[in-house]
């Protein structure tokens, strides 16, 4: 009996060394019986288009974005899907054929972690969401979508915060009820149920942009990032008095969304977050 032909996907990135993404469709890969391979593909900062082309060309079929490339990956998608279309951001391209498609499933695993895995309301909400690049851009729609009752977008520059609420805004996607507004960093408010860390300060081992007086007794504190790179953003809200969350459980989840953008299969997170926060914690 032949066997099937095994299709490769990679995760597309600089650094990314540090990724867990292979250890995840490796673990959806054996889970659900598709045959995939994943790969980490180191790109140089100037070459992510040809790279790309190239992994295509080689016979793959799709890869994950990480940073700094989803703003380039948007670029080099000839269709999108809506919520990609609404990110100005890919996190996810498929290759089918000559017609690649992007996708943005970064929004979708920060709600889907949020409510499943930390099992915290997001209706009703005030929300934080610190920085205006790839990864805030990916999340702003989702969040909106799950119904707070105030959203700020906090940036250093305040202007990429005003283009991004100014964004979600034209496309129908803002608060049917209640507030979203773009602020700078030192003035974006206090007292939050959730703050979302979407900025590149914990990658760059900076301080915590925001004062302390965003969280309330209790938030719901969780960085984009995980490992070492977190560490800083959650004993900053655990010192707080908020509960601190690291990006695995999104990380994961983001990943059940390409996995089954690519194969048509969804699979099971809560088994390969557990296997990941024990091979992390290790």
């Amino acid at each position: 009996m032949t066997e099937p032909a095994v299709d490769l996907y990679a995760v597309v990135g600089n650094p990314v060394a540090h990724s867990q993404s292979p250890f995840i469709h490796a673990a959806f890969a054996q889970q659900t019986g598709e045959p995939v391979r994943y790969e980490r593909l180191l790109c140089a900062f100037d070459a992510f288009a040809a790279t790309v082309r190239e992994f295509a060309r080689d016979g793959a079929r799709g890869c994950n974005v990480t940073m700094p490339f989803k703003f380039e990956a948007f670029g080099l998608a000839p269709r999108r899907t809506a919520r990609a279309e609404l990110a100005r951001a890919c996190n996810v391209l498929r290759f089918d054929g000559e017609s690649w498609i992007g996708d943005n499933t970064d929004g979708a695993g920060l709600v889907n972690d949020i409510k499943r895995n930390a099992r915290v309301g997001l209706r009703g909400a005030n929300i934080l969401l610190i920085g205006a690049g790839g990864g805030a851009s990916g999340a702003l729609g989702a969040l909106l979508a799950a119904g707070p009752a105030e959203l700020v977008v906090a940036n250093r520059t305040v202007a990429r915060a005003e283009e991004l609420v100014m964004g979600h805004a034209q496309a129908g996607a803002a608060l049917a009820a209640g507030t979203l507004r773009a602020a700078s960093l030192d003035d974006c408010g206090s007292g939050f149920d959730v703050v979302v860390n979407a900025s590149a300060s914990s990658v760059a081992g900076a301080a915590v942009p925001v004062p302390s007086s965003v969280l309330r007794p209790g938030a719901l504190a969780l960085d984009m990032m995980y490992g070492p790179a977190a560490r800083g953003f959650l004993g900053w809200a655990e010192a707080h008095g908020a509960v601190g969350r690291d990006g695995l459980g999104m990380l994961v989840e983001q990943a059940a969304e390409a996995f089954l953008f690519w194969r048509g299969v969804r699979p099971e997170t809560a088994p390969v977050l557990a296997a990941l926060r024990a091979r992390v914690d290790a």
